[in-house]
């Protein structure tokens, strides 16, 4: 069978490579899959079912029982997958597979694909190398627009720019007065939706300076802590847990948590749809506003334009944010998290869909904040990064009677 891994980086179009090889437009050098049926496993095609079933009140993928919306995120790749095999199809392509899923799911899966790949052809789209499927025997890339055969699947020496190493993390000029050494502290913390139970006495404190790793299972709970912490779940009151040296439910405002923490998961991304430039961008989160809305103080201005030379985007400050590939976009909007110094930085999967150039500059960002500030990190992700140094993980293990949390 023929198998392919065709590479991307966050300049690819895949989009339009997709919509021409569904509508017979193939490479010359796929030309074999020209006159086969296909069909895609990716994240769009979830996005259509999931619209099918709730227009129609239907269950397409009935055999599982259960709406597609109502699972987690590995539930519903397994489930499209399983729907796809079924329709016994010449090849399938897979966009980026493994994306959002912990450990466990991504064997899974593979284990699937694998038992499959002697009856059905597999493309296989990936930003990362190393979740190149084990059966895979030919290899392309695409280069923007263009598609290209490769010999070699390695990746080249990756590029840290220089000033990472010669200019240091700018000092905010932003004061956090009486904050205590104990940022946040979670003590025997219980919480369930009904009857599901979430977690189950959770400890777990997180002081200045710290560099956690936060990890688990899919749904072990990891964004329901988040949310106790930097959202308005209504489940931490009433919960012995701190932020801040205050009792959750004591008095403080939602806005009084939030203005002390820095924070980007790449949803965040689509909520900066009009033209701002990169300076502006960053500047906007001195203020923790969306837009640039007051006039930049002098000294603000001076600070933004050491964090572009930092970035080595000071040649391009005036560029449009949402003209930028998706990994500068992710490079701006995590250094946008960190501009104000804040006592906890979180950053929630920020290299999930990135290529490797990419998450190995915003890793080396991190790191170097972390070296540089007392700001605590709590970094989220399913993936062990590559050259990511965290002191410590905090991992997050499913039970029927909750998750608990272990160091490690």
């Amino acid at each position: 069978m023929n198998h392919w891994v065709i590479y991307l980086d966050n300049n690819s179009n895949k989009k339009g490579f997709i919509k021409d090889f569904q509508q017979g437009r193939t490479p010359i050098e796929l030309q074999y899959f020209k006159q086969k049926t296909g069909r895609l496993f990716s994240h769009f095609t979830l996005e259509k079912l999931i619209d099918e079933e709730d227009k129609h009140d239907i269950k397409i993928i009935s055999s599982f029982g259960q709406s597609l919306k109502t699972m987690s995120s590995g539930e519903q790749k397994r489930a499209l997958l399983h729907y796809l095999l079924n329709e016994r199809p010449d090849y399938i392509i897979l966009d980026n597979p493994f994306d959002n899923l912990d450990i466990s799911f991504q064997e899974n899966l593979k284990t699937i694909l694998e038992n499959h790949s002697k009856h059905i052809s597999f493309i296989q789209l990936a930003s990362r190398k190393e979740d190149t499927l084990s059966f895979i025997n030919h290899y392309g890339s695409i280069i923007k627009n263009n598609f290209q055969v490769i010999e070699n699947p390695l990746s080249a020496e990756i590029q840290i720019p220089e000033s990472f190493t010669t200019i240091t993390v700018p000092q905010s000029g932003i004061d956090f007065i009486n904050l205590p050494n104990m940022l946040i502290n979670f003590k025997d913390v219980s919480i369930s939706y009904g009857e599901k139970k979430i977690l189950n006495s959770i400890n777990w404190t997180v002081n200045k300076g710290d560099f956690w790793q936060l990890s688990g299972t899919n749904g072990s709970g990891k964004s329901t802590i988040l949310s106790m912490i930097f959202g308005d779940n209504p489940k931490a009151y009433g919960q012995n847990i701190h932020l801040f040296g205050s009792k959750k439910g004591s008095g403080e405002s939602v806005w009084d948590i939030k203005k002390k923490i820095g924070y980007y998961a790449p949803a965040m991304t689509d909520k900066f749809s009009g033209r701002h430039s990169i300076e502006n961008m960053l500047i906007s989160g001195l203020n923790d506003s969306v837009g640039l809305y007051v006039k930049p103080t002098a000294f603000q201005q001076r600070i933004i334009k050491q964090w572009l030379a930092l970035l080595d985007l000071s040649d391009i400050k005036n560029t449009f944010f949402n003209a930028l590939s998706t990994g500068k976009q992710r490079l701006v909007m995590t250094a946008r998290a960190m501009v104000k110094q804040p006592p906890l930085l979180i950053l929630d999967e920020p290299t999930a869909g990135m290529d490797d150039d990419s998450a190995a500059l915003l890793v080396a960002l991190v790191n170097k904040f972390a070296e540089e500030t007392d700001t605590a990190i709590i970094f989220v992700s399913h993936r062990k990064e590559k050259g990511l140094k965290p002191k410590q993980t905090f991992y997050l293990t499913p039970h029927e009677t909750g998750s608990t949390g272990s160091i490690k």
